[in-house]
């Protein structure tokens, strides 16, 4: 095996141990690897030599291969034809593999390489969990991993969405420990939202588009007015997804970015982060629109609104999104900040 695939978290992952060898040449374009199921990488001639290692196969590694779609060059696992140029993720790539072999072992390979996009959503999401913040600051006592003990989990459904049920027990105020309590997640992963703003003629662009859930709650306007967001995909940054969903929903670019009020929106529920931004734009007249990816059926109608009228109607209640009414308040009370910071005072 060579690349990310020899990698020690890979490896771990996989249930691998062997003897550490080297190939002739370099790698090349293999940033998506272990992320992309056309994502590993060529070796190419050249100086130097590529890490590798000699293993005994395994279950464990027969199935993510036949997952990621991989086949030995030359008796070299974790070759391929991948074109994203740039360092491998390999936490990422490990954390995806977590999620490839926790997949019901009778769907099958290509059922779950279909799956790839989502897990990689909820794998990120993961990763970038463990990194924090803390709740509440100083005024929640600090947990332990030990202060929940999972005693069964499985996955209900997967699809866009996956829903996760776990059987679980955790720590009680008091110190004791609560019976064992099955609990249901609709997991999403990690999402971000970005409010375009322009500074100039204080006014942000707002998006309207069809939502199916008002829909099931008998609304009779499920059409709502929202701002630009989106998932994550795995391998980008928070920053990269919110620029990428302005491009795709809004045909805008944004200067810079100011971090607002990230959450959790239903925490009982839903397994969903949300990261939100204001973003500096250029809007003039006109740049309203219908934007939208065809390859998702996406119709997504621009306006054009007044800050101050966003308020006022974030105030009377005509924003059901929460996201959105949320960022609006923010912005209300941040907006002379941000100019100031801007040289706009």
């Amino acid at each position: 095996m060579a690349g990310i695939l020899a990698d020690a978290r890979l490896l771990e992952v996989l249930g691998l141990t062997g003897v550490p060898q080297s190939l002739p040449g370099r790698l090349a374009g293999g940033a998506r690897a272990g992320i992309d199921r056309n994502g590993w990488p060529r070796l190419v001639p050249g100086q130097g030599t590529v890490a590798a290692m000699r293993v005994l196969p395994n279950p464990a590694l027969d199935r993510y291969a036949r997952v990621m779609g991989l086949v030995p060059q030359d008796d070299v696992l974790g070759l391929g034809a991948g074109a994203a140029e740039g360092e491998p993720q390999a936490d990422l790539a490990a954390a995806i593999a977590r999620h490839v072999l926790a997949a019901p072992a009778d769907l099958p390979a290509d059922a779950v390489a279909r799956r790839l996009p989502a897990m990689g959503v909820l794998a990120a999401s993961e990763l970038r969990g463990v990194q924090g913040p803390y709740s509440g600051g100083s005024l929640v006592e600090r947990r332990e991993p030990q202060d929940v003990q999972i005693v069964g989990q499985e996955e209900a459904y997967s699809g866009f969405f996956a829903v996760k049920v776990s059987q679980l027990r955790h720590r009680t105020h008091d110190g004791g420990m609560t019976p064992t309590v099955r609990r249901e997640v609709l997991a999403s992963g990690d999402a971000v939202v970005l409010l375009p703003w322009d500074p100039v003629r204080d006014r942000v662009l707002l998006i309207e588009q069809f939502r199916t859930a008002p829909l099931l709650r008998h609304d009779p306007q499920p059409w709502l007015l929202e701002t630009v967001a989106g998932r994550i995909d795995a391998g980008e940054t928070v920053e990269e997804a919110a620029r990428r969903e302005a491009r795709e929903e809004a045909n805008l670019s944004v200067t810079r970015m100011f971090p607002a009020i990230h959450h959790y929106p239903s925490p009982g529920v839903l397994g969903e982060y949300l990261y939100l931004y204001v973003g500096i734009a250029d809007l003039p007249d006109g740049v309203e629109g219908v934007h939208g990816l065809e390859s998702e059926a996406e119709d997504i109608r621009g306006h054009l609104v007044d800050r101050a009228d966003l308020t006022r109607m974030a105030m009377e209640g005509q924003l059901t999104n929460g996201p959105l009414a949320m960022i609006a308040l923010w912005l209300d009370r941040r907006h002379e900040a941000i100019r100031a910071e801007l040289g706009m005072a």
